[in-house]
């Protein structure tokens, strides 16, 4: 597609955990823009299934696979799955994800009766003990703030965000914040080092919270840059 950044030309992007909500909404706006999309999930069978569902909504170069194929497939690894299981999955990929540029947008987010909460994180944050694991990829911290309920909407056109990008090696960030820009309505803007990923993580509770009190699909915007 003539619309996407020369970064991202000829890339594919996996989506592990791609049939859950965040993995589906990402993988949809990625096909959508023309990217080839690889959706992996622990059933291969259920991510082929997910794939002919995007095939059939927005068109485009759009196959599944079990997450193990999929990051083995992908050039770019968003890794959208639950955070129970994030750092067992990621050991069990670290061959497969070497050298890569790898998307974490995981929350390690609890919640009770009051709502959703922060957990804490032995290294810090999802996207740090992400890149404990793995070694020899390059881990970018995105995605952790955007709604799955809009980027899965087919009625939703623009999804009016930015994305705080995440991360320590600067072509890595760059690439990523292209990556965010191929939604529509959304902007990657850099946001710190990958230590500085937790307080993101953390402000999904946050916008849970706002969502909840003002029935919104809450997002954010970073004024004056």
């Amino acid at each position: 597609m003539s619309g996407l950044p020369e970064s991202l030309a000829g890339k594919t992007i996996a989506v592990l955990g791609g049939t859950g909500p965040q993995g589906r909404g990402l993988a949809r706006r990625f096909a959508d823009a023309g990217l080839a999309v690889v959706i992996g999930s622990r059933s291969a069978d259920r991510a082929a299934e997910a794939a002919a569902t995007l095939v059939e909504a927005v068109g485009g170069t759009v196959t599944g696979a079990d997450n193990a194929g999929a990051a083995a497939a992908g050039d770019i690894v968003v890794v959208a799955v639950p955070w129970d299981g994030h750092g067992e999955l990621l050991a069990s990929l670290k061959d497969a994800l070497a050298g890569k540029v790898v998307v974490d947008c995981v929350n390690p987010l609890g919640f009770d009766k009051q709502g959703a909460y922060a957990l804490p994180v032995e290294e810090g944050s999802a996207a740090q003990q992400a890149q404990a694991i793995l070694a020899d990829a390059t881990v970018v911290g995105a995605f952790h703030n955007v709604s799955a309920v809009l980027l899965e909407d087919p009625e939703v056109a623009s999804v009016d965000t930015d994305v705080l990008v995440l991360g320590d090696v600067r072509e890595a960030t760059d690439l990523v914040q292209d990556l965010c820009g191929v939604i529509p309505g959304v902007r990657g803007v850099y946001g710190g080092r990958l230590r500085n990923a937790h307080q993101v993580e953390a402000l999904t509770a946050n916008l849970i919270s706002v969502n909840r009190r003002y029935k919104a699909h809450a997002g954010i915007r970073v004024t004056d840059v």
